[in-house]
């Protein structure tokens, strides 16, 4: 429902306009907004006009109007003066405090029906009925951005991503968890996933979250053409997040479309990852590996096994290179510079980075 600061600022507004004092109170006789500095509610009165059938009413010099919602009774709007023009003025503000309970409603709802489509907990049959209720268009192109926050967000965070949206009613902010700030994104024509990046990043640095040394990451999944693909972008933003903590660590940024292999990492089962590193590494572990070693592996991935650049950029000399690939070839049976070879380390690594970020989950 309407917060009592919305009422209040609302009858401050509609005073300024129309030098008439308003106050509205709930079917209990409590007031709940008021720009009367010394009016007394009377309780009889009140409980009087509330059972009374009129829609309004003059008692002793104040005009007392019902506000409905669906025919049940939310407030009574008081204003100040028994003339034509009080009447007139209070009938209209009435109106004004009914269409807001409406907006707010409509807005509660529409923040229920995109949580509950992102969960998945709504039939297909339902998701059609209710978006049209709701006035949600069904066949339009969206994307799910997820902002993710290390502490339990406060709603100024909430507030400040939507004001980025300038109050868009396309455009859905919300949440499902404590950390989370959910972005369901209607795109334009001709936007992409250049345009959603960019978004991301504008987010991040105008927001500027990472000020007080917050690790802040944002993730999105594909871009999908129907409301009910809607929760499929949702899960897949969930996945990037996750994924891109293992293998992007210094991305704020991540897309699902950018994930790779890695994606398919984070869904095997941890007992198959230990027998793959066996394996692998006969019961070894990269962590036995010295770090000139670690960092020689890594530079060459990095230039896609090309020998000549990696050395140049390790400031080593070519042979020297090659002696270190020789050594770590005779400790892993596994040689870089074969293709074959390198792919297999290269997603042994991996492996063994998913199962250490599964281990801290644990604890």
């Amino acid at each position: 429902m309407i917060s009592n600061q919305v009422l209040q600022n609302t009858l401050e507004g509609l005073k300024e306009i129309s030098r008439t004092e308003f106050c509205v109170i709930d079917t209990d006789g409590k007031v709940l907004a008021s720009t009367f500095s010394d009016f007394e509610i009377q309780p009889a009165d009140i409980q009087a006009f509330v059972e009374s059938q009129a829609d309004s009413q003059l008692v002793k010099g104040f005009q007392y109007f019902k506000v409905c919602d669906d025919y049940q009774l939310e407030y009574v709007l008081v204003a100040h003066g028994d003339d034509e023009d009080t009447y007139m003025i209070g009938k209209l503000a009435a109106f004004q405090i009914q269409n807001l309970i409406i907006a707010y409603k409509e807005r509660f709802d529409k923040d229920s029906f995109i949580k509950n489509l992102l969960l998945d907990n709504l039939l297909l049959v339902d998701i059609y009925n209710r978006a049209k209720k709701l006035h949600i268009e069904a066949d339009v192109r969206r994307v799910v951005m997820i902002l993710e926050l290390n502490q339990e967000k406060d709603h100024s965070s909430v507030e400040s991503v939507k004001s980025l949206f300038g109050g868009k009613s396309r455009d859905f902010i919300t949440a499902v968890d404590e950390k989370s700030i959910i972005i369901v994104k209607e795109l334009e024509e001709g936007e992409g996933y250049p345009e959603m990046d960019k978004l991301a990043h504008t987010i991040l640095d105008t927001l500027d979250l990472n000020k007080d040394g917050e690790d802040v990451h944002m993730a999105y999944g594909t871009i999908v053409n129907e409301l009910k693909e809607v929760s499929r972008s949702y899960k897949e933003a969930r996945m990037a997040l996750d994924v891109g903590k293992i293998f992007f660590g210094d991305k704020e940024v991540i897309a699902y479309s950018s994930l790779g292999i890695g994606r398919l990492i984070y869904q095997l089962p941890i007992p198959l990852c230990k027998m793959f590193i066996r394996e692998i590494f006969d019961n070894k572990s990269p962590d036995d590996f010295d770090e000139e070693t670690l960092v020689t592996i890594d530079k060459f991935f990095e230039n896609s096994l090309n020998v000549s650049e990696t050395s140049r950029q390790l400031y080593i000399h070519r042979n020297t290179l090659v002696y270190r690939l020789d050594k770590l070839q005779k400790s892993t049976g596994l040689d870089l510079r074969v293709f074959e070879d390198a792919i297999t380390f290269k997603i042994a690594l991996m492996v063994v980075r998913y199962m250490k970020y599964m281990e801290t989950l644990e604890y």
